[in-house]
């Protein structure tokens, strides 16, 4: 049995080894064979590693796992799963399978190249038994590597699968402990996890959304994505390349009625940014965006259970969503540029725009000019919803916010027709004159 004090990965690895009870194979391709090292570094490997291999050629691979998929994807992932799997059954069964928990491990990666112009990701599956003979259950995770250096970031892929394969045979316990274990020693500074699959006995009371929604509470990943057709990827697969409309919003609110009023208003961004780009580019993407930090200064970070209420309020009504880690939109707008350079634009009530531009954001040393920078340093505008003058004075009123004064159109306000007092005054209108901020027209339901 394990020590219930907290191993490091070599202790892990040779953990590993002397329990009798686990056996497996390594099928590593494209950040070297660091996971399987681990464990023939650290002795009695015999009792643990079965094979270990790289397919590191594009036809031997295709010969292996089959042609027709990227070969850093989830389909090669699971393809590399399956045939390993397959074959260690096939050949250990019947002399090792009453005894032993079988368990394959598998990654497809792209590592850093020599000129630092890839993006540096991968795939990473566990499939592995309970018990000797059992069904089997899988792991998948999507990483993003942070890690300067192709040497470091193949090191952390090795910590990263240790610690995998001891979690799933002694961490499983609860989401908290499998994640944690996980984790240890590499993951946020080092990888970053931003998509996990888990299927099988061993994960069957586990709510998948909650289980996104805690890598992002535990710092395990800036964002996640969520769909509302019901099938999740990572958020590169949902970004990448497209051009974007971001309605970031608290939406507490959760009724039919309210989930229409977002709809449109995303919507409403959608239509706006086609306008702009022209009507034979494709359609951009829109997305919900929330985050787990807390909405106000002060208050305690909402709980899963919370968060998922308002994810799934939205998806219901046929909205896609991300969930960011951190709450400014210059966040949202570095996230979201890892993965296009098409235009990104965010739509946004005038409430919540007064709200950011009343923050003087401390935590940077150009304070709110900084701020701004990050904000539009790529192809970035804001469109801004109008606001019915009722609802904008009262919910002045109930942030105790001051300063601002409008005029208004049939009850109704546009950016363009809102005003505060200098110094912020200035600048809230250099946005306007400089097309960072962009007012949109009053709806016709209005």
């Amino acid at each position: 049995m394990p020590s219930a004090l907290k191993l490091d990965t070599h202790h892990k690895a040779l953990t590993l080894n002397l329990d009798l009870s686990t056996f497996g194979s390594f099928a590593e391709i494209g950040a070297g064979q660091e996971v399987a090292r681990w464990f023939l570094f650290v002795g009695g490997a015999s009792g643990t590693v079965a094979k270990s291999i790289s397919a590191y050629d594009k036809e031997v691979s295709d010969d292996l796992y089959g042609s027709g998929s990227r070969y850093v994807s989830k389909q090669r992932l699971e393809a590399m799963l399956d045939h390993e799997w397959t074959q260690l059954l096939t050949q250990l069964s019947k002399t090792r399978g009453p005894q032993t928990r079988f368990f394959c491990f598998v990654d497809t990666v792209s590592a850093r190249n020599f000129a630092g112009t890839n993006d540096a990701h991968g795939w990473v599956g566990l499939r592995f038994q309970l018990e000797p003979g059992g069904p089997p259950s899988d792991v998948l995770l999507h990483v993003n590597m942070r890690d300067s250096s192709n040497a470091l970031q193949q090191q952390a892929v090795g910590i990263l699968g240790v610690n995998l394969i001891y979690a799933a045979f002694y961490e499983v316990q609860t989401k908290e402990s499998f994640l944690k274990g996980v984790a240890q020693d590499v993951v946020a500074d080092r990888i970053e996890i931003d998509y996990v699959d888990l299927h099988g006995p061993a994960f069957e009371s586990w709510d998948q959304h909650a289980l996104l929604v805690h890598l992002v509470r535990a710092g395990f990943a800036e964002a996640v994505f969520f769909s509302s057709k019901g099938f999740i990827v990572p958020p590169t697969e949902a970004l990448y390349k497209k051009a974007v409309v971001l309605a970031p919003g608290y939406f507490g609110h959760t009724d039919q009625g309210h989930s229409q009023v977002h709809l449109r208003l995303l919507a409403s961004g959608i239509q706006e940014l086609q306008e702009e780009l022209g009507e034979a580019k494709s359609v951009p993407a829109g997305f919900f965006c929330l985050t787990v930090a807390p909405f106000k200064p002060n208050e305690p970070a909402p709980e899963i259970p919370d968060l998922l209420r308002r994810i799934d309020a939205l998806l219901a009504a046929g909205g896609d969503v991300l969930l960011f880690r951190r709450p400014e939109l210059y966040h949202m707008t570095a996230l979201v540029n890892r993965h296009t350079k098409a235009p990104v634009r965010f739509v946004a009530g005038l409430s919540l725009i007064i709200r950011a531009s009343e923050d003087v954001y401390g935590n940077l040393e150009g304070r709110r000019l900084e701020a701004l920078a990050r904000l539009f340093a790529q192809n970035v505008r804001i469109y801004a919803y109008p606001m019915a003058a009722a609802d904008l004075r009262e919910w002045l009123k109930s942030v105790s916010i001051t300063g601002w004064e409008w005029s208004e159109t049939n009850g109704w306000v546009s950016a363009s027709q809102l005003r505060s007092a200098p110094p912020l005054g200035h600048l809230f209108a250099y946005l306007l004159a400089s097309k960072f901020l962009v007012p949109m027209r009053v709806p016709p339901e209005a």
